[in-house]
């Protein structure tokens, strides 16, 4: 197998070679490459002692950063590439389900590799020639596109708790099988796994939700009980069968979602939003006269639900109120018969910043109706008078009106609650006529409301 080494990674290693110490690059750069893909990422492994990588590093011109010092890994800035630097280490007792208490040097590279989580991972390419290193048969499961613990399944997620999910993202995200052992161990490792913070958690969802087939990885997660540990909601979804068009149950349905939204590459907050737009159906459903199961406001009960649920995941604020904003606007049917007024009042609705990713959001929802490329000519129809009405200009917000809270202010028209009520009708109007919005007229209507409204 011919491994081309980056000249930086020739500099770095001569460096230690100089100083009779051995270098490896080691991780997920040796995996990528060993699969043909270029990975800069680099991670090295060395036989030198923190102290000892620090001093070769600066006496080349280059700086250290003591990143994991403890844990005897430091970060090499290298003529503009950083680097992390560990020595050769091995790890014991896993308190906490997730770091080792225990941190020893060990002499070998043989020995670093053993306490990796994956065969697969366990390989290193000694430095500079990139001599393959593999005690463990990584390069074979690679090939046989296999993920395979190294050594016993139930020591190594017994150590830590994110393996587990580790396992189902890398399936997901390369098209690996899980080998059995590896597979059947996970659901006994679901008590480590609740060890493991929601912030690592939601780093290898979002992982999942950006590979091809998502679905692949939920489903993993699904058998070993990985989905009701972290996303309870969706194994609600599971057996909630829907009605009309919809041929499959809430779950599958919302899975196919999120895999279609994957493979047009849309944002991460649509993907998100296919994923959990549905979320809200379990708790909704019943049972009309006829025998039909209905979902009725599914979507404002989702929304919320979806807020709880990404917040626990410790997403952020902006990615919050985005998702949330999208699942609670997802459900829009347009046909023909809109009026301009009904347009207008949808753009108000999801604001024009949104539009985009709110029409992604329909198509995938489209989609995972039947798992078919969906019939976009309604959408498309809709897009259209959509960017008409926007060339045209007119007031899609309170911001947007030709009078401010000043101006009626001015008017006798009192602050807080009555001046928010009037500035919404006012919006309304607007909606409904554009030709409405001037400031002489809306001033008239306003005062009109404020003098026969009780508020």
């Amino acid at each position: 197998m011919r491994i081309t080494i980056d000249p930086i990674l020739k500099e770095i290693a001569a460096l230690f070679i100089n100083n009779n110490k051995e270098i490896y690059l080691v991780g997920g750069a040796v995996r990528d490459m060993l699969r043909g893909k270029k990975n800069h990422d680099w991670d090295l492994t060395t036989n030198a002692l923190p102290d000892e990588v620090t001093a070769i590093i600066k006496k080349a011109g280059g700086k250290v950063i003591p990143t994991g010092i403890k844990h005897g890994t430091v970060t090499a800035l290298f003529k503009n590439h950083s680097t992390e630097i560990t020595t050769f280490r091995t790890e014991s007792d896993y308190s906490d389900g997730r770091r080792p208490d225990k941190i020893n040097y060990a002499a070998t590279i043989e020995e670093d590799l053993s306490r990796r989580d994956f065969t697969m991972n366990a390989i290193a390419l000694r430095l500079p020639k990139g001599e393959i290193v593999d005690p463990f048969k990584g390069v074979k499961d690679i090939k046989a596109k296999i993920i395979r613990c190294v050594g016993d399944a139930n020591e190594r997620f017994s150590e830590d708790g994110l393996r587990p999910l580790r396992a189902v993202r890398f399936a997901s995200q390369l098209g690996f099988k899980i080998e059995k052992n590896t597979l059947e161990a996970i659901n006994g490792a679901l008590s480590i796994s609740a060890k493991v913070s929601w912030e690592r958690v939601r780093e290898e969802i979002d992982k999942i939700i950006s590979s091809a087939v998502p679905s692949l990885g939920f489903r993993l997660m699904e058998n070993t009980g990985l989905l009701k540990l972290f996303i309870a909601e969706l194994t609600d979804c599971r057996n909630i069968e829907q009605k009309g068009f919809h041929q499959f149950d809430v779950l599958d349905h919302s899975l196919l979602a999120c895999d279609y939204a994957a493979a047009k590459e849309f944002s991460k907050e649509v993907r998100l939003a296919a994923l959990f737009h549905d979320i809200g159906k379990p708790s909704v459903r019943e049972l009309d006269p006829v025998g039909v199961w209905t979902f009725y406001r599914h979507e404002e009960v989702s929304a919320a639900m979806c807020h709880v649920l990404l917040n626990r995941m410790r997403y952020s604020n902006a990615v919050i109120d985005k998702v949330c904003h999208l699942v609670n606007q997802h459900m829009f049917l347009y046909t023909e018969n809109w009026s301009d007024a009904a347009v207008r009042r949808f753009i108000a609705r999801v604001g024009e910043t949104h539009l985009d990713d709110i029409y992604c959001l329909r198509r995938a929802d489209i989609y995972g109706f039947s798992g078919k490329e969906p019939d976009y000519r309604s959408i498309k129809q809709l897009v259209e008078r959509v960017n008409k009405i926007l060339t045209a200009g007119s007031a899609f917000t309170i911001k947007d009106l030709a009078v401010s809270g000043n101006d009626l202010m001015k008017i006798g028209i009192a602050g807080g609650k009555t001046m928010g009520v009037i500035l919404k009708k006012l919006l309304e109007t607007v909606l409904d006529d554009p030709e409405q919005n001037t400031k002489e007229r809306l001033l008239e209507i306003a005062d009109k409301i404020n003098k026969t409204v009780s508020f």
